[in-house]
């Protein structure tokens, strides 16, 4: 091709035909800048596209990391709820099942300190797009933001208070460990029964604190997924 066009301009000048030469040169300027437009305007196309396909790719995997995590979020709440409900039944009667029906308050006891369940999210997509710094690049601004703000921020919040809960049931495991163990609760005076209300009292209402804070991320979960 240049070289063909490099035969049209020697031939127009060895006709000594300038002024159509000087047409001929501006017209191939022209048709240069356009390839020149035509190729960046291809780039960004495909820069546009694939930015396009890696923002989709982060928002499925946002949505499909946050999905399992709200499925572990109301496993978590389900079992606290049950939890809080022997509670409730623990802290009105205890004393009268104590002396009356020590069977039940074993069960209940049991089934109150036998596992404690806490929340930590699926991290990988999030954490992908911040190493790469794309979370800057994306259209959806609505989306990133809110994101940033459930991972950075209500995410961290429940990191933070899970090992806080994590202690307060270890600590209460490691207390009542014969009952645990044993299936059994020990011979109790009254100020060991009261004493076993405020353990059970300060657990549950550390439970739920961290019951809210699930609950806020479930708000916040919801809104993305939908």
């Amino acid at each position: 091709m240049i070289k063909f066009f490099r035969k049209i301009r020697q031939k127009l000048l060895s006709e000594n035909k300038f002024s159509k030469y000087l047409i001929y040169a501006v017209g191939e300027i022209i048709l240069v800048v356009i390839g020149i437009l035509i190729a960046l305007q291809i780039n960004t196309w495909n820069d546009s596209r694939k930015q396009n396909i890696l923002e989709d790719d982060f928002i499925n995997g946002i949505k499909n990391d946050l999905k399992q995590d709200k499925e572990y979020i109301l496993m978590i709440l389900n079992i606290n709820k049950e939890k809080d409900s022997i509670y409730e039944i623990i802290n009105s009667d205890l004393f009268d099942l104590y002396d009356n029906n020590r069977s039940k308050l074993d069960s209940l006891l049991n089934q109150f300190i036998a596992n404690s369940r806490t929340f930590y999210p699926a991290v990988g997509t999030f954490e992908a797009a911040i190493s790469g710094n794309d979370l800057g690049k994306f259209k959806n601004k609505f989306f990133s933001t809110a994101t940033t703000k459930l991972y950075n921020s209500t995410y961290t919040r429940l990191n933070d208070n899970a090992k806080s809960f994590d202690d307060r049931f270890y600590y209460l495991v490691k207390k009542y460990s014969f009952e645990r163990r044993t299936g059994h609760i020990r011979e109790m005076n009254n100020n060991q029964l009261t004493e076993l209300l405020d353990d059970l009292f300060y657990y549950s209402k550390a439970m739920k604190y961290y019951d809210n804070l699930l609950n806020d991320a479930l708000a916040e979960i919801n809104i993305l997924i939908k």
